[in-house]
């Protein structure tokens, strides 16, 4: 039985196909607030730099592993608290609807249930047919400028990055047809069964200028998701990747202080439970 009065722990979820890099300065934020943080590599998810070409395992291995590192945390803390940018906000409310772990909030980033930002191609539509045809087979995604950052100093450092090694602190420079689509399943799961399982509280951050995801992700979340607390921050000075862009010293403070919140707050009687699990 987990100690009463143990500090909360914060999971960190990166990016699909990156690395733990990409939530740095939250990580060190939650560590200068004496708050334990988990933040690993997911085999078949993220970025193996030992990997000649990169592959994805199912999603539901996904959700598999993110439990497993959940029920780990929770073994030594009263709360543990999902961070997921990108597909890692997808990670995260993946595990609150697979529900066989207790997860006490979740703080989403940059949530992208539905590709519709300012810099999405308009050939977007054919995607399906790379993803889900043996067209596939010939196409990759390149990372490609403004690398879902807007301040141009940090867009220079990981464009050189990106010429000496095959990931960045944004993410990986290609990423392969087979993560997209385990990334797709479960982004459509998630859309078709986003208001019938229990959420715990919530923070959602996303910036305006969001390229990937328009802020109707949020707004979507905030309609669908069954909840008691569901608050959203708009960051004004960032792209998609607000953990290393403009708004980071933002983004840090508000996850701080989500994670604080519940870490003092009691247990509340009558959440409705989390509905069976998903298999």
């Amino acid at each position: 039985m987990t100690p009463a009065g143990t500090p909360a722990a914060a999971l960190l979820l990166h990016g699909l196909c990156s690395t733990p890099e990409e939530l740095l300065p939250v990580q060190a934020a939650l560590k200068a607030a004496k708050i334990t943080v988990r933040s690993v590599p997911l085999p078949g998810y993220s970025f193996d730099p030992q990997a000649r070409r990169q592959h994805a395992s199912r999603w539901q291995d996904w959700l598999r592993d993110v439990g497993a590192q959940v029920k780990a945390l929770r073994a030594h803390h009263s709360k543990v608290v999902l961070i997921g940018l990108s597909a890692g906000a997808s990670l995260a409310l993946g595990a609150a609807m697979h529900g066989k772990v207790d997860i006490d909030g979740l703080v989403l980033m940059s949530t992208t249930l539905r590709y519709d930002g300012w810099g999405i191609p308009r050939h977007h539509f054919l995607m399906p047919l790379a993803l889900y045809t043996p067209l596939g087979r010939f196409w990759r995604y390149k990372e490609r400028a403004p690398f879902g950052v807007k301040n141009p100093r940090v867009r220079t450092w990981i464009e050189r990055e990106l010429q000496t090694r095959r990931v960045s602190r944004a993410g990986a420079a290609v990423i392969g047809v087979d993560h997209l689509r385990e990334h797709d399943r479960l982004r459509r799961e998630l859309l078709r069964r986003l208001g019938r399982f229990a959420c715990p509280p919530v923070l959602a951050l996303h910036a305006r200028e969001d390229e990937v995801a328009s802020l109707a992700n949020v707004h979507l979340l905030e309609r669908q998701l069954k909840t008691r607390s569901f608050r959203s921050v708009v960051l004004e000075n960032s792209h998609h990747m607000i953990t290393i862009d403009n708004d980071r010293q933002q983004v840090a403070r508000e996850t701080v202080t989500f994670v604080q919140a519940l870490a003092i707050e009691a247990p509340c009687p009558g959440e409705a439970p989390h509905e069976p699990a998903y298999h």
